[in-house]
């Protein structure tokens, strides 16, 4: 079998298991998808049903040529399966399967682009149930383009959580525990497998969530979480971090930035991550990520491409796995992330094409059947900042679907 077939096996597994509940770009000339509730671009796209709350989706198409997009939203169960049973009008005021119209031209960049862009609701369109919302970008031939997932909200239940070092599998190394409260308030539980279903996530990663875990104690209006194993995250470590904020010198993160006058690009170098063997605290943003420059003035369409080069000075070459870059950002096909092994170097390389901005990312390995895994050389420590979210579902008894009543977000510091 040769190398192309079997990377085109191992993308046949990837696909389908890495687009369960992830933004994702399909159209090879799409780039940059952005999705974002109120501006807060380091927060899962959660909004509150009947508040003031904004969604904003954005994304480019790298030409200066208009291209007719439309979006059409479909509502989705917790597991974002497509809900069956409903009507249009039963989650949906106004219009669906709406031209996106907001667009302008790039300004002064070496690679073009139109940007496009988004609000959910609009004068044409409100959401009226809460749940998860997948959107479909359609291009003029109705291809899908890109996908973009968020959550809308009504808080009828309160949920807490706590998270602690004290775990009892490691003895404070390199894990974390979640533990968890839920008051269901005026809402009634008759059947807690059938009606309830939650999750909780780490850095608003749903790859190595933790669903549907059974509660220690349940009483009337009250489930409650401690001390449970398999709400027990592994810390991992701090993201690495850059900004390619002026293309004509470095800035944060940056060994060098330089211009290719054959290719007409520019490619910046963030600096080469290194086995870490002991944790070092460094601010970061888990995994998010924020376009803007230096001038930060219509950043829209001032910000250019710049291919990105990332290194990970391995301890080993690794079989049977691939190594991939991975952010909140990284929404492109798999093949656009993977690493490959530079044996003189000893490390594994991967370059992209991004838009200027702010970038978090870390490096993972990918198996076949679809499961993630932190490097070695990343490392995991207890101390490492954090940030989880629970999601609690309910769906009432004789109901069609699954609402979304609860939701919290917490921020782990040591």
């Amino acid at each position: 079998m040769t190398t192309k077939n079997i990377f085109i096996g191992w993308l046949a597994v990837w696909l389908p298991l890495l687009a369960q509940a992830k933004h994702r770009i399909i159209a090879p000339n799409v780039k940059s998808l952005q999705v974002v509730v109120n501006q807060d671009w380091q927060s899962m796209p959660v909004m509150t049903l009947g508040s003031n709350d904004v969604l904003y989706v954005s994304f480019d198409e790298l030409s200066h040529n208009y291209q007719r997009f439309t979006a059409h939203l479909e509502p989705c169960n917790p597991d974002w399966t497509p809900t069956e049973g409903l009507f249009e009008s039963d989650w949906l005021e106004g219009f669906n399967d709406l031209p996106i119209e907001d667009y302008e031209n790039s300004l002064n960049t070496t690679v073009l682009y139109t940007h496009y862009r988004m609000e959910i609701p609009n004068e044409q369109c409100r959401l009226k149930m809460s749940g998860n919302y997948r959107l479909h970008v359609l291009d003029e031939e109705g291809e899908e383009a890109l996908v973009a997932e968020f959550r809308v909200m009504e808080p009828l239940m309160n949920v807490g959580l706590g998270i602690s070092t004290n775990t009892d599998i490691d003895n404070r190394r390199s894990h974390q525990q979640v533990a968890m409260t839920v008051n269901c308030n005026t809402l009634r539980i008759t059947n807690l497998d059938e009606q309830i279903q939650t999750f909780v996530l780490q850095n608003w990663r749903e790859d190595n969530m933790k669903e549907n875990v059974r509660p220690n104690y349940i009483t009337p209006g009250r489930l409650q979480w401690e001390h449970n194993r398999h709400l027990i995250f592994e810390a991992g470590n701090e993201y690495h971090k850059y900004e390619t904020l002026d293309p004509s010198h470095p800035t944060m993160g940056l060994d060098n930035i330089l211009w290719n006058e054959e290719e007409k690009r520019y490619h910046a170098h963030p600096f080469v991550c290194e086995p870490q063997r002991n944790y070092t605290y460094d601010e970061d943003a888990d995994g998010a990520f924020f376009i803007r420059n230096s001038e930060n003035y219509e950043i829209d369409r001032t910000c250019d491409y710049i291919n990105v080069h990332y290194v990970l000075k391995a301890l080993r070459q690794y079989e049977n796995t691939r190594i991939i870059v991975d952010g909140h950002w990284t929404t492109e096909a798999p093949e656009n992330y993977v690493a490959t092994y530079d044996e003189e170097q000893g490390a594994y390389h991967a370059t992209v094409l991004q838009k200027q901005g702010y970038y978090n990312y870390q490096f993972l390995m990918l198996d076949p059947d679809g499961l993630t895994h932190r490097m070695p050389e990343e490392g995991s420590f207890y101390q490492t900042e954090n940030r989880y979210q629970a999601l609690v579902y309910y769906k009432g008894i004789g109901q069609r679907t699954w609402r979304l009543v609860g939701f919290q977000q917490v921020t782990f510091r040591e």
